[in-house]
């Protein structure tokens, strides 16, 4: 590998962090895989990280974003992880299982087999936007399968990565797992570890540079993107449920949701109708006061006047701007919230259609046909989520026929990703690769081919000298296929 101690640049944080991963590196390989046992040891360690400390990891990530919803922490976070580490513990055994697999008829009585193992030592860099939940839901699926583990925090959340460096450091050995600092060199070479598979969270732009510097070592990746997520509203639809639930999929977390609806393509005959309604709901939820203490702050200065722009060029362009508040009052920016702001009139040139939003800013656009909806969606990047609202359960299919996407939801937001017994992953630019549940144990372990040859076959016909034995085998494998 890369030798990144030897640099004269390397920083002393970037010298431990190589280190600690050839530590870990040679543990891996010089210690039988961690027992059933041993991996649910860690697994409880981990819960106790976050239930020990839930209420200060709260205050923390709030702290990192200048203010976090306390309940959206909870929902969206802290019971995420719970949920993940309760199903991980309960189906573990079953998951390590060497499982059958059938064995072709010329080859019987011999037996087939795949033997899950760990693969050894797994990097995860993550965001910042659901720190907590996106961090330790990876690290959870690595555990299972029986890896050793380093963890990249955000520099974006310095006091939860501070917090969480703390408290992993107080329950686990460095070479179990082991969570780096932030310093931007430490980012910049995290990356050009030959980790044995390496996670990334993030945005498509930096995934392709984490790609690139694994692809060095040939470590394989996981990649959660994101990009442009559609909604699509069938003519069928309760304009009225569906206006409430997106409002909900869109506010949280104030926007900064890899999954957020990022756009809405709805009849041309009901648009202002759904968006004043959407716009009610908003206000419904997060009233108008930027004061409110569920509507959570967007997580920097400058990401707050990325989305002024995107707005104010909308707007210069012709497009209409929906507010359920007043946006000229200073609060807004005084506490960096951004008011929930809905556009209609958008353009396929203007750069809210064309980048990814992550923000409380949603474009709802008109569609005269049905087909018109996946025409557009398909002109684009895959998306990591797709919604859609409806009851017509041919129009319905079409959609999921016809359209490619990470996951989909259903007559509601964001839920798909909450399935334990589902994959979360994107496709094309909106990823690579998925973890949940056992996806996350597949994804972190090496499922190997055992054959088991029996006695008492005949494979030895194959050794020379051939004479007429190939000719008889070659029949039978005629007649048997």
């Amino acid at each position: 590998m890369d030798n990144i101690v030897d640099r004269p640049e390397a920083s002393a944080a970037l010298v431990a962090l190589t280190v600690s991963f050839e530590a870990m590196f040679a543990r891996s390989r010089a210690e039988p895989p961690a027992d059933c046992a041993e991996r649910l040891d860690r697994l409880a360690r981990l819960r106790a990280v976050v239930a020990d400390h839930e209420e200060r990891f709260r205050q923390a990530i709030s702290a990192d974003f200048g203010h976090r919803s306390t309940v959206e922490t909870t929902i969206a976070e802290a019971m995420l992880v719970f949920s993940e580490i309760r199903h991980a513990t309960k189906h573990l055994k079953g998951w390590m299982a060497p499982q059958r697999v059938a064995t072709a008829l010329q080859f019987l009585p011999a037996r087939n087999r795949l033997m899950p193992q760990p693969l050894g030592v797994v990097g995860i860099v993550a965001p910042w936007n659901y720190p907590l939940q996106l961090t330790l839901a990876p690290a959870i699926g690595a555990i299972a399968a029986g890896n050793r583990i380093i963890i990249k925090p955000s520099e974006l959340v310095p006091h939860f990565s501070a917090l969480l460096k703390e408290m992993v450091a107080e329950r686990f050995d460095a070479t179990e797992l082991l969570v780096t600092g932030v310093e931007d060199d430490v980012a910049k070479g995290f990356a050009h570890l030959p980790f044995d598979h390496l996670v990334f969270t993030g945005s498509t732009r930096v995934g392709r540079l984490v790609t690139e510097a694994a692809g060095r070592n040939l470590t394989p990746v996981t990649l959660e993107l994101g990009g442009k997520s559609p909604a699509i509203i069938d003519a069928s639809a309760d304009l009225d449920e569906a206006a409430e639930r997106i409002a909900y999929g869109k506010l949280l977390n104030a926007g900064q949701t890899c999954i957020a609806p990022d756009y809405v393509l709805v009849p041309e005959s009901t648009l202002q109708a759904f968006a004043e309604k959407v716009r009610a709901a908003m206000r419904r939820m997060f009233g108008t006061d930027p004061a409110n203490k569920d509507y959570t702050s967007i997580i920097s200065d400058r990401h707050y006047a990325r989305l002024e722009g995107l707005v104010a060029e909308a707007a210069q362009r012709g497009a209409k701007i929906l507010q359920p508040a007043r946006a000229d009052d200073p609060n807004w920016k005084a506490h960096r919230k951004f008011p929930p702001t809905l556009i209609l009139g958008a353009t396929e040139d203007m750069a809210v259609m064309r980048e990814e939003i992550f923000g409380p800013v949603l474009p709802v656009l008109g569609t005269h046909e049905p087909a018109d909806a996946i025409t557009f969606i398909n002109r684009r990047d895959r998306p990591l989520a797709l919604y859609w609202f409806g009851k017509d359960g041919e129009a319905r299919d079409q959609v999921l026929a016809r359209t490619v996407s990470g996951g989909v939801t259903i007559n509601d937001c964001l839920f798909h990703f909450a399935q334990t017994n589902q994959p979360m992953g994107g496709v094309g630019a909106s990823g690579t690769g998925a973890y949940h549940g056992e996806w996350g144990f597949r994804t972190f372990s090496k499922l190997k081919p055992v054959f088991y040859r029996s006695k008492f076959n005949r494979l030895a016909d194959l050794y020379p000298p051939y004479g007429g034995k190939i000719a008889r085998l070659e029949k039978m494998m005629r007649f048997m296929s």
